[in-house]
């Protein structure tokens, strides 16, 4: 079982930058893929960006060019750098992961931080 725990959130004015970090303990073997995940009041979760163990990347059309995912196996810590912030960008965001390469199934969810960006 792999826990998850997300810090960084806050509140930012638009065209700011926001690092969301996310801790990974509990399970010996990783995840095959992390990411991040966000979701607005009144609208579905959706996907911002996904790492895979090879360091494969993928973003949400919506934040390409202004977010980066990274991690850092020897802190079990995903990260999330945003930047150019826009209000359309404020949601409680949440760290994932998927015991698959192909993301077929979610397994683990952090508690979610919130962005607010004004």
């Amino acid at each position: 079982h792999v826990q998850l725990v997300e810090s960084g959130g806050g509140s930012v004015q638009a065209g700011g930058p926001l690092r969301l970090s996310c801790v990974a303990s509990g399970s010996t073997v990783g995840p095959s893929c992390m990411g991040w995940f966000r979701q607005a009041p009144g609208k579905e979760r959706e996907g911002v960006a996904a790492i895979d163990s090879d360091g494969s990347t993928s973003y949400a059309d919506s934040v390409k060019g202004r977010v980066t995912i990274s991690q850092d196996n020897a802190k079990n810590t995903l990260y999330l750098q945003m930047n150019s912030l826009k209000p359309e960008d404020t949601a409680t965001y949440y760290c994932a992961a998927s015991s698959y390469s192909d993301w077929r199934t979610t397994d683990y969810w952090g508690q979610g931080t919130q962005v607010t960006v004004s």
